[in-house]
């Protein structure tokens, strides 16, 4: 098996338009045509490499309770500026975890969606 890239992660949401809100307006990502399923979702692209973010609407058991736990399962997103990304999720009243000098390499921020997803944001410091 060869692999060529990540194509998509898929997270559930409870109510659609909340969660589109929160990827559009504070992530800012851009929402994608999705071939028309019998259950809404959304699906949007993320950076310029073909990956993407897929929406589901699922009411199942699958929600998490407590605050932002690095070690969770989660998706990652490259931001391009780590000082401007706290500025913006601060302007946005989202609250988050730093962990500027992390051992990875990269400095990152972990925040929670609407739903509790655990997103971490990352950079690359300079």
């Amino acid at each position: 098996m060869k692999h060529e890239g990540l194509h998509h992660i898929s997270i559930i949401v409870s109510d659609l338009e909340r969660a589109k809100a929160f990827y559009e307006n504070v992530i800012g990502l851009q929402e994608i045509q999705r071939p028309p399923f019998d259950f809404p979702g959304a699906w949007y692209a993320v950076g310029g490499g073909g990956q993407q973010l897929h929406l589901i609407v699922h009411h199942g058991e699958t929600k998490r309770t407590g605050g932002i736990d690095t070690r969770d399962g989660h998706f990652a997103i490259r931001v391009s500026d780590y000082a401007c990304t706290i500025d913006w999720l601060e302007r946005h009243h989202v609250g988050y975890k730093a962990n500027p000098n992390s051992i990875t390499g990269f400095a990152q921020i972990f925040v929670l969606d609407p739903d509790r997803n655990v997103i971490e944001l990352n950079a690359v410091l300079i």
